[in-house]
């Protein structure tokens, strides 16, 4: 009798896991930015359908956040803005659900980040676009422009009718802009949907947003990179971190800016001053959640370093850093765990 219970154990541990291989891919067309997934599946056959179903997803997102252009048969968020003052607008779930947990992140973070600052946005924007293309007249917006436009960005003039799933604009000069959190909290669904559907070993990169699913296979971290700000450096990355099952984003003042009379203007701007600010460089958010990082890489770029620091503690599983003009570095106190002595595979 113990020697059919030994043979039958045996017997189940000799069962070997299916092999996985690593693929990758990647394409360029969604949220204006590069998406790249790295994933490992019994075959190839099986990672090219998550690579579709990714951008497919991800399509669908990326339609219904975007500002600036219409789509045959959608209602997305330029509809919203086009229709404001007008009527409400009969909008698809995913909308409802981004808003819903932007106005909770405002709530949270005392207005550092609101999507309902399009207005002035836009006046950057054009600014930034007009100085990109034609330098030799860059121009900043005036002040007077800004405190005008910034008297139309009253969070609470968003009407959301749940029941009816429509969205509408109670100030007809208002607008909105989900540049701060539409990207992140698009790969955050689209990476749950994913795991849902079976994938369990991947990471996903859309424009920096980055999302470990699992881990790599050994129960092995994923590696990624804190980018080095001083883009003229040998050294691409500042830290390596090893994460499992969690999301990397930064906001930084390297990443969109244009020049004006000598001085340059990033694009985070700030929602007391209408202007950009200069006390970061770069801040850095690590949680589980991709949406809620990009969230708070926004919001926390924008307060001040002691309220800044304080807010991140008081979020369970959410570590910061920030890098200053300086070159000097703070941390959160469990952002340390997650730093690698030894470069690995991103």
């Amino acid at each position: 009798m113990l020697l059919s219970i030994c043979i039958a154990l045996s017997g189940c541990g000799l069962k070997k896991e299916p092999k996985l291989t690593r693929y990758d891919a990647q394409f360029f067309e969604l949220f204006d930015t590069v998406t790249s997934i790295i994933g490992y599946t019994q075959d190839e056959e099986t990672f090219t359908a998550y690579a579709k179903e990714l951008h497919d997803e991800l399509k669908i997102y990326h339609q219904l956040y975007d500002i600036y252009t219409d789509y045959p048969g959608i209602s997305n968020i330029k509809t919203i803005n086009d229709n404001a003052g007008i009527q409400p607008v009969k909008v698809d779930q995913k909308i409802i659900d981004l808003l819903d947990m932007s106005i909770e992140m405002y709530e949270k973070t005392d207005g550092r980040i609101n999507i309902a600052m399009g207005s002035v946005l836009s006046l950057w924007h054009i600014c930034r676009e007009g100085g990109s293309n034609d330098p030799e007249n860059a121009r900043i917006p005036s002040m007077e422009e800004l405190e005008e436009a910034a008297k139309h960005t009253d969070i609470s003039k968003i009407i959301i009718d749940r029941e009816n799933s429509t969205v509408y604009l109670e100030d007809p000069k208002m607008s909105l802009d989900v540049g701060s959190v539409g990207k992140g909290y698009a790969t955050e669904m689209v990476c749950r949907k994913l795991e849902e559907d079976g994938l369990t070993i991947a990471m996903i990169n859309v424009g920096g947003n980055v999302k470990a699913i699992g881990s790599k296979p050994g129960d092995e971290s994923w590696t990624v990179g804190i980018q080095n700000p001083d883009l003229s450096s040998d050294q691409t990355y500042l830290h390596r971190l090893g994460i499992q099952g969690m999301s990397l984003v930064t906001s930084g003042v390297y990443q969109r800016f244009y020049t004006v009379d000598g001085k340059t203007y990033h694009h985070i701007i700030h929602p007391d001053l209408l202007m950009p600010w200069y006390e970061y460089v770069a801040v850095s958010i690590l949680c589980p959640d991709s949406g809620m990082a990009d969230c708070l890489s926004t919001a926390v770029f924008n307060m001040e370093p002691q309220t800044g620091k304080a807010f991140i503690e008081t979020l369970d599983g959410v570590e910061a850093m920030w890098i200053y003009p300086d070159g000097t570095e703070e941390y959160s106190s469990g952002f340390n765990a997650y730093m690698m002595e030894e470069q690995g595979e991103k």
